[in-house]
């Protein structure tokens, strides 16, 4: 449509000698030269595509023009200017410089051939080179747009790769984070259920005390479900992050488990300071986990949680009296396949640490040992709560 445009606009300027009245004097406006002055803007539709055939097809059909009729002048060489134009926004580099100077070597004879005139030769040669001109800068104007279009779309692609990521990992945080809610409330409760029928009938207080730590424990088990659905209900930019829990919650865990008949003790050595509250949630949910594997798969009757903060690392153990796996160890990079211990090593390599689990000391029992970095907390709003 744009070409079909300029055809009509070249056509319109070009019968302007054939629409306005003239002396009698000048070349009469015929209509044979008329039609001979249209055949030299035809070529134009087909500019973008062929733009030096289309060139050349202006010239040929001007120079018949001036050897077939005497009909009036043009007060610009509009198809010319238009053809030469077309040849330096849309054809190749070595094709459009051979068309420029081939056209500003014809403005010569051109001339000579007319007037011969100094002024006609400057002007022709002015015109001709602005239109040149103007081409290369529409071409150059449009590959600047079409990159910045493609750089636009890059980014597009780029950001929603990253989206899909950031997607994948929350996903699997969520996952992460399911998991350890579910598999320490349910072990709990399965162990207390299953020692329950037995207090009934031995010692009734006990059985009273496991029925309270079943119904405490599922409770619990509901609240950090719902808040974390919470938090995906209100995810955006300003959602809350006090449903992460925390180490000032972690006595409150060790009570539920050792509820559940298992001796475990909490020991905290070194100076304690704040954690930011992504390393905080992670220490919870890594002793939550490990305690949780005591509790499903060791058949243990104790355990001992270690924290212990040296200048620059936070060195988090749990060990227990187990069974262990009789597998040997493992370390962050390790072959260990259970979930939980899968879950614990990529919350310690989120956080920059490392992860070992293996056989407890001298060999019995099993042992998980986590080191942090402790990164320094510049915000209080940083701080796990």
């Amino acid at each position: 449509m744009t070409d079909i445009g300029v055809v009509l606009v070249v056509q319109a300027a070009v019968s302007v000698p054939w629409v306005l009245p003239r002396d009698p004097r000048l070349e009469p406006a015929s209509l044979p030269a008329y039609l001979l002055t249209s055949l030299t803007v035809l070529p134009l539709l087909w500019r973008r595509r062929a733009p030096v055939r289309v060139l050349f097809a202006v010239m040929a059909a001007q120079s018949l023009y001036g050897l077939a009729v005497d009909g009036p002048g043009q007060t610009l060489p509009y198809t010319g200017l238009v053809a030469l134009y077309s040849v330096a926004a849309h054809a190749p580099a070595p094709a459009r410089r051979v068309c420029g100077a081939l056209t500003l070597a014809i403005v010569f004879p051109s001339v000579a051939l007319n007037t011969g005139e100094a002024r006609e030769l400057v002007f022709s040669l002015m015109v001709f080179t602005a239109a040149y001109g103007f081409g290369r800068f529409t071409d150059v104007r449009q590959a600047y747009t079409r990159a910045v279009e493609d750089r636009a779309r890059q980014l597009e692609v780029t950001r929603r790769i990253e989206a899909e990521h950031a997607a994948a990992r929350e996903r699997a945080r969520i996952a992460r984070e399911m998991h350890d809610i579910l598999s320490h409330a349910v072990s709990l409760m399965i162990v207390q259920a299953e020692a329950g029928p037995v207090a009934v009938r031995t010692a009734p207080d006990r059985a009273e005390a496991a029925f309270d730590a079943i119904s405490e424990t599922g409770r619990d088990a509901m609240v950090q479900l719902r808040r974390m659905l919470g938090v995906l209900r209100e995810w955006g930019p300003g959602a809350p992050r006090s449903p992460l829990p925390s180490l000032a919650e972690l006595p409150a865990l060790v009570e539920r488990v050792r509820s559940s008949g298992l001796a475990v003790t909490h020991t905290v050595t070194g100076p304690e300071r704040p954690l930011p509250r992504d390393t905080d949630s992670a220490v919870y949910r890594i002793v939550q986990e490990a305690l949780t594997n005591t509790v499903k798969h060791a058949a243990a009757t104790g355990a001992a949680v270690l924290l212990a903060y040296g200048e620059d690392g936070l060195t988090v153990s749990v060990t227990d009296d187990g069974r262990g796996t009789g597998t040997g160890t493992g370390t962050s990079t390790g072959t260990g396949t259970g979930h939980g211990l899968i879950g614990i090593r990529e919350r310690a390599a989120a956080h920059g640490g490392s992860a070992r689990t293996g056989p407890g000391p001298d060999g019995r029992g099993f042992r998980v040992d986590i080191t942090l970095p402790l990164v320094p907390v510049t915000s209080s709003s940083e701080v796990g709560s």
